[in-house]
């Protein structure tokens, strides 16, 4: 036993260790409006935070504060241990990679795919270097990865969307991140895609935060969810703990039952209709919703 420290000391500096992100008091303004509100959250090294809410929550601003695109208000962000204003460009770069909502800039419609994707290199690069072959062989290990070895000529603005959203996925694997932010990156794609390009960022190992537009797929493979509402903390925890029938009925308006899925036991959540049918189609809904919960065992309370 270490006897220079107080056992409580050492648990504490270990479990600051294994966080990647320390989030603490952070605000936000846009002029006089308060978009994000006092968030106070981690994130695990190794896991993958989903990142969920209603749109307008504030989940595209919190980002962009994460990678320094605006600046909070108020608060900390420590990412591995160190404020991250105390970060170069040219080292956060090498740490952190983005996918955004948004396709590219105009000056990268013109370029291949694989030159996009090769952009991944860049932090890694001085500004006359050359790709080696062993470049080269990573960014077409990233095309593979996401099914684009055949459109690897194809210039990006032929690209369909989910073939563009594809391409900047491949680009930040090749960046070789230690975090890896992504902005509803599975907007464009078609449900196989979907699925497969959060399996592929799960793979990777590495620290993931992902704003995610479908509760079902943020439940399936986060590991565990933030869930934001009029830019504060709603909760923060495993599926199970976030995803309940108050809260969704809370934060998004809609009944639901909730159920563990079949095949990986997750929350699965089936949502109730007819909420501009009639007074009464609510009202049915609503008493179905109860009804389910009393078969489930739920009470109503938050959990």
């Amino acid at each position: 036993m270490n006897h220079g420290e107080p056992l409580a000391e050492l648990d504490q500096a270990s479990l600051l260790k294994d966080k990647v992100l320390i989030v603490s008091g952070l605000s936000w303004q846009a002029g006089h409006k308060q978009v994000l509100d006092n968030l106070n959250f981690s994130l695990e090294s190794g896991s993958m935070l989903g990142l969920i809410g209603p749109n307008g929550a504030g989940k595209s601003s919190l980002l962009r504060c994460l990678y320094r695109f605006i600046k909070a208000s108020e608060g900390r962000i420590e990412l591995f241990g160190r404020e991250l204003g105390q970060y170069s460009s040219r080292e956060l770069a090498k740490m952190i990679a983005v996918v955004q909502q948004e396709a590219t800039g105009s000056g990268e419609l013109a370029m291949s795919t694989v030159q996009i994707v090769s952009l991944g290199l860049t932090p890694h690069k001085g500004l006359f270097d050359g790709l080696t072959s062993e470049d080269k062989q990573r960014v077409d290990q990233a095309l593979a990865k996401v099914g684009l070895e055949a459109q690897a000529e194809q210039q990006f603005n032929q690209l369909s969307g989910g073939e563009k959203q594809r391409a900047l996925i491949a680009r930040a694997i090749v960046q070789q991140p230690r975090l890896l932010i992504l902005d509803e990156p599975t907007n464009h794609l078609d449900i196989r895609y979907q699925i497969q390009i959060l399996e592929l960022v799960k793979s990777l190992g590495i620290s993931v935060m992902a704003s995610i537009h479908d509760l079902n797929l943020a439940s399936a493979l986060c590991d565990k969810l933030l869930l934001i509402h009029q830019g504060r903390l709603v909760a923060h925890g495993k599926p199970d703990e976030v995803l309940t029938p108050a809260r969704i009925s809370e934060v998004f308006g809609v009944c639901s039952d909730i159920r563990p899925h079949p095949q990986h036991g997750q929350p699965l959540i089936s949502y109730f209709y007819g909420y501009n049918a009639s007074a009464d189609a609510l009202s049915t809904a609503t008493a179905n919703l109860r009804a389910a919960e009393r078969d489930a065992g739920f009470d109503g309370a938050e959990q």
